[in-house]
């Protein structure tokens, strides 16, 4: 029955994940790339400053940073641990490099979905913002119906991407490092989630703002000294992954390059499991955020993909690769898992390394619960109303629970295929909508301190759900 099970879901997936997906999804990063004039440049030039300039008298929930580190709690998880080594394992050292051209010309997508999110965002009564691609799909193309998918999709979702893995990964590594038994890692996670959660955005953002910068500098650090103990093996390996990702070889330790198909394949996806441009999660989070224009958010919110695939991602694929051609001994069967051959290149720092690996994956994964917490409320909220919130938490929080005990590989297959169910309906949202945020940039990119005085519209969430709305 099992099998049966993961046969079909592995079969959805592969149609969900075919080429008609990564052309919508990296075509999506390219055509607003070149539409928006390369935004990535004013991404690393402006937005970094932007992301710790604090914005006080603008409307919103939180600041531009907590917004930001709330995405990239989100965002910064297993994939850019384990699912950068799942990537290699089953797409070969090539996928790495379309993981991080994913990440490049998704800064775009990033930019392009989080600024349509600030600018059709809502307010509730009790002065909650509420956006994403739900809003704006039904604000922007009067399109509820895609809006009330994309909102289900990520409702399902943030049970798997955000909650299962996350929770089943940091299970995994304590018992493996500690011989902690999972069920007590499922209690204690379920326990450290429900006490963040029932504060809303505001006590998450607070969690998110301490935990990710030190979570995501202790990891570069660690990736930094393999890097340097690997230093001869940095230019082979970069020659091996661009060679691989476009025809089928081999490297050394067994690893094997399966051509354009397969690298791509699993390089875009695993590129958005880890960055989420394009799948419209993030933005989610930076319409709670305070700011005087959407611009001015969505080059703070790109920046979330930058730090996230551009330098994090790389940097693991780097470490995973000159890892196995520096030792020949590891083979294809002990590589086939993504977190053992983490666990392997990590092994190479004395005492300290799994060490490093563990706190990381810990805190990587908890704060990715946190994040999907948020965005799962919000899409909840949205087709089913905010009469639901509590039966939602508290089936998130059971998920956690009993996450340890779920097969893990089904989990990271049902995943995969709500990630691209989602990105679906964003994906649309942009580009029907790239002349307004072609337009929208150029009102406001030379002059990011000017206020938009548009009146966000209120409502009255307490009303029925979105879905007997359709």
């Amino acid at each position: 029955m099992f099998d049966a099970i993961n046969n079909a879901v592995g079969a959805i997936n592969g149609v969900v994940w075919g080429w008609p997906m990564i052309i919508l999804l990296f075509g999506t990063h390219l055509f607003m790339t070149f539409r928006l004039g390369f935004i990535q440049v004013k991404t690393v030039s402006k937005g970094i400053k932007l992301s710790v300039t604090a914005d006080p008298d603008a409307e919103g929930e939180v600041s531009q940073f907590g917004a930001l580190t709330t995405a990239l709690a989100a965002t910064i998880g297993t994939g850019n641990i384990i699912g950068v080594g799942t990537a290699i394992a089953l797409g070969g050292p090539g996928a790495v490099l379309w993981c991080w051209l994913t990440g490049v010309f998704g800064i775009a997508t990033k930019y392009a979905e989080s600024l349509i999110a600030v600018k059709y965002r809502v307010k509730t009564k009790d002065g909650r913002m509420q956006g994403g691609a739900m809003y704006a799909l039904e604000r922007g193309l009067n399109m509820k119906w895609l809006g009330l998918l994309f909102a289900i999709f990520g409702g399902l979702a943030s049970f798997g991407i955000g909650c299962a893995t996350q929770v089943n990964a940091i299970a995994t590594v304590l018992d493996e490092n500690l011989g902690v038994p999972g069920w007590i890692v499922g209690v204690a996670i379920a326990i450290l989630t429900a006490v963040v959660i029932f504060g809303g955005i505001k006590s998450i953002a607070k969690v998110c703002e301490k935990l990710v910068p030190f979570m995501a500098i202790f990891y570069v650090i660690g990736c930094l000294i393999i890097l340097v103990m690997n230093y001869d093996f940095i230019g082979p390996a970069i020659a091996t992954i661009c060679k691989l990702a476009f025809t089928p070889g081999a490297a050394a330790g067994g690893l094997v390059g399966g051509g354009l198909m397969a690298a791509m394949r699993y390089g875009v996806a695993r590129g958005l499991f880890s960055n989420e441009s394009g799948m419209g999660s993030a933005p989610i989070a930076a319409a709670a955020a305070q700011t005087r224009n959407p611009v001015r958010q969505a080059l703070v919110s790109s920046t979330g993909t930058f730090w996230d695939t551009v330098v994090v991602c790389l940097m693991t694929g780097l470490v995973l690769v000159s890892t196995i051609m520096k030792n020949p001994t590891i083979n294809a069967d002990e590589v086939s898992n993504g977190g053992v051959l983490t666990s392997l290149a990590f092994q190479q720092i004395p005492y300290l390394g799994p060490i490093i690996l563990t706190l990381g994956i810990i805190s990587f994964a908890y704060s990715t619960i946190l994040g999907w917490a948020y965005y799962g409320e919000r899409c909840v909220e949205y087709f089913a109303g905010s009469r639901v919130l509590l039966v939602y938490r508290i089936i998130y929080i059971a998920v956690a629970a009993i996450a340890p005990v779920v097969a893990l590989d089904l989990v990271w297959l049902i995943a995969d295929t709500l990630n691209a169910l989602m990105a679906i309906p964003n994906l649309v949202a942009i580009l029907l909508l790239s002349n307004d945020i072609a337009r929208t940039t150029k009102e406001y990119i030379n002059d990011l301190d000017k206020k938009d005085t548009t009146p966000v519209p209120i409502i009255d969430d307490s009303k029925e759900s979105a879905m007997n709305a359709v």
